[in-house]
Formats: structure tokens, sequence, C-alpha cells
């Protein structure tokens, strides 16, 4: 039997193949050969993981306080008057805080009681309240630079941080997020929720420093105002 154009193409094709392809059995009976193991994927200076800068702000926001505290007093300009507008200023914010100090039960709950009916993070807005306070005191156009600075650079990331740890572990709080802002507080309470200040939960909190801070601070200012005029 003669074979067709068609055999003939065929067969001259295959005798044509090159002696080096493998063939592959999908049962791996007929064929001795193995697959090639993938080598790991090369590493270049582009994938190297970048630690999250929130990450870095939480461990180093303690010890830039001490360094902010010789920076402020180095350059702090104080009078009578600023002093003691400083501290009637300042006291506000010592007061937002120790109350909500009170209710906040940190990685338990979502509080929505007290203060966090009105603002979603008293405690920080209650910081911002002294660090007015503290930079009146102090009269110094580089102290309110540097407060901004901390601000942007190391706390509001610190805030989203822990907003986004708050969104994954409640699922409540993208509505009380869409209801509460951030940081200045609305005019009427969130919600009617159970919740009273808790003077264990103040304690453990250790919120005193915040009015023990503030008393030293004042204190060293007045006692460079007092040793500059001698």
């Amino acid at each position: 039997m003669v074979p067709t154009a068609r055999q003939a193409s065929c067969c001259a094709i295959q005798r044509a193949r090159p002696a080096s392809v493998i063939e592959w059995s999908p049962t791996g009976a007929s064929s001795p050969s193995r697959p090639r193991k993938s080598s790991p994927p090369r590493r270049n200076c582009w994938s190297v993981r970048v630690p999250d800068w929130s990450r870095i702000a939480r461990r180093i926001r303690v010890p830039l306080g001490f360094a902010f505290a010789v920076f402020y007093l180095w350059f702090a300009r104080p009078t009578w008057s600023s002093i003691l507008l400083g501290t009637i200023i300042a006291i506000p914010g010592i007061g937002l805080r120790a109350l909500a100090s009170g209710h906040v039960k940190k990685n338990e709950e979502l509080t929505t009681s007290g203060p966090y009916a009105y603002t979603r993070n008293p405690l920080y807005l209650g910081s911002l309240i002294m660090a007015l306070g503290f930079a009146i005191a102090a009269r110094s156009i580089w102290v309110v630079f540097l407060m901004l600075l901390m601000f942007f650079a190391i706390y509001l990331p610190v805030i989203r941080s822990e907003e986004e740890f708050l969104r994954r572990s409640f699922p409540a709080f993208d509505h009380y997020a869409q209801n509460v802002p951030r940081l200045l507080p609305r005019w009427t309470a969130y919600e009617k929720t159970a919740g009273a200040f808790s003077r264990p939960l103040y304690w453990q909190h250790r919120e005193y420093n915040a009015t023990l801070g503030t008393a030293a601070l004042m204190v060293a200012l007045v006692a460079k105002l007092m040793w500059g005029s001698s």
C-alpha cells in the first residue's frame, strides 16, 4: 500500500524529531525521566522586606519622648504668664486622658462609652491638648515645629495602625468609625452604651504618669526661668 502524502509528511516529522526531546508519560511508568526541580527565585535588592513604619514608630516614640524633653527645656523661653497659661490649657488634656483611661479595655473590647462616644482617640486628643499647653509655656517656634513633626511622623502612623488592629479584631469598628471622628469630637454622643469610669482601670493604665510628667515639666520651666533671671 502506497502511503498518502499526509502519512509521508508525518513520518518525515517523526524521523526529523531531535534526539534530545524526552517523552513524558503522565503515569511515569514508561519513562524513567524525572521532572526538573524548579530553582528558587533569585533575590535582588528590591525583594528585601521593609519594616512597617508604624511598628518602628511605636518602638521609638518613648525614647523620642525623653529626647524631646531635653530639646524642649533647651529651647524653651518661658515667662511667668506663659507657664501659667500653658498649665491652664494642659489641665483639660490631662483630665481627658484620665477619663478615657478609666473606660478603655485595651485589646479586649471595642470601647464606645465615655469620651469614646465623641472621638475615637480621646487619649491622643488629650495629648494634643497637653502639647498645646506645653508649646505655649515654652514660647519657642522650634518647640512647635518639633511637636508638629512628631505628630505627623510618629503619632499619626501609630493611630492608623491601632485602628487597623481594631478593624481586624472587632467587626463593629467600621460602623463606629463611620459615625465617630478620629480626633475632633462630635457634638453629641455616638450611642448610649453602658460603661462607667473605672478607677482600677485608671491605675492599671498608670495614667497618673501624665499628671506627674506635666508637673515635672512645669517645675523645670519655673526653675529655668528663675535660674535665668538670677
